[in-house]
């Protein structure tokens, strides 16, 4: 269980403790999409869902879902956010809703798991805007594109050349 930093003596879940860790600037950039149907792709663009403005609303629950990240997942330190900034594009050709959200702190532990929940949020918050007009809505391809900073270096998905 040695190798494992997030169980204690017991083998019990704990909360690692970062005090010891340099604070370094460190960056996340995270990606998912959903996929829609044309007449959901439509209103989406047009404004006319019900629930008003699918993209606009979404961005503000990703920003407030990365700022909730330590009460959403057990293990996650409260951390201080630089910035986030979170995109919803209409990709017509997938028929789909892009969402890219890009954080970042100055800190001992780093800002993945925020810019994966702002995803995920954004992505849940659109889901739930157009449910009323389709009911088979895909979320698809969360993921971590790339971080900076910390002592397990950088990571860059596009360098891997992963789909």
């Amino acid at each position: 269980m040695s190798d494992f930093t997030h169980f204690n003596e017991q083998g019990r879940a704990k909360m690692v403790n970062v005090g010891e860790k340099d604070s370094t600037h460190r960056t996340a950039k995270a990606s998912c999409k959903i996929l829609i149907n044309r007449e959901t792709f439509n209103k989406v663009k047009d404004g006319g869902m019900k629930k008003g403005d699918v993209l606009a609303v979404a961005q503000v629950a990703g920003i407030m879902g990365a700022k909730k990240t330590p009460d959403l997942i057990p293990m996650c330190h409260p951390i201080l956010l630089n910035g986030i900034d979170l995109s919803l594009s209409l990709n017509e050709e997938d028929l789909s809703v892009d969402i890219l959200s890009e954080l970042e702190c100055n800190g001992n532990t780093g800002v993945e798991m925020e810019a994966l929940t702002a995803c995920t949020i954004a992505a849940l918050t659109v889901y739930d805007m157009c449910k009323a007009v389709q009911k088979d809505i895909v979320i698809t391809s969360i993921r971590l594109e790339k971080k900076t900073g910390g002592i397990h270096g950088d990571y860059n998905k596009a360098e891997l050349d992963i789909d």
